[in-house]
């Protein structure tokens, strides 16, 4: 059983580690800007938005174009935000292997 008490600790210090990446990913702060930067978002590495300022110029445009341009401003900072989630979760798990699961 001493196998048994070897993964125990590995899935110990990996769950350490995803605490602490996740800690991380809180606190990160991604910056997305659209349209020549008349929106410019911030999104942590939990996906939660921090912020967003639209330029006073592109409300002056048509509604559609607005919409358009936050559309894909948010959808750029989501998938941006999930991907540096990804990639730092997997640096935490990194090396961890369950014989059976993985």
């Amino acid at each position: 059983m001493a196998g048994v008490g070897k993964l125990m600790k590995q899935a110990a210090k990996m769950q350490k580690k995803i605490e602490s990446a996740q800690e991380e990913l809180t606190k990160a702060e991604l910056e997305i800007s659209s349209g020549g930067g008349a929106v410019v978002i911030k999104i942590n590495g939990q996906s939660e938005f921090l912020s967003l300022k639209i330029d006073p110029e592109l409300l002056k445009e048509e509604a559609s174009l607005v919409e358009e341009t936050l559309l894909e401003a948010v959808k750029e900072a989501t998938a941006k935000s999930k991907a540096f989630n990804e990639e730092q979760m997997a640096k935490a798990t990194q090396g961890f292997s369950m014989p059976g699961l993985m």
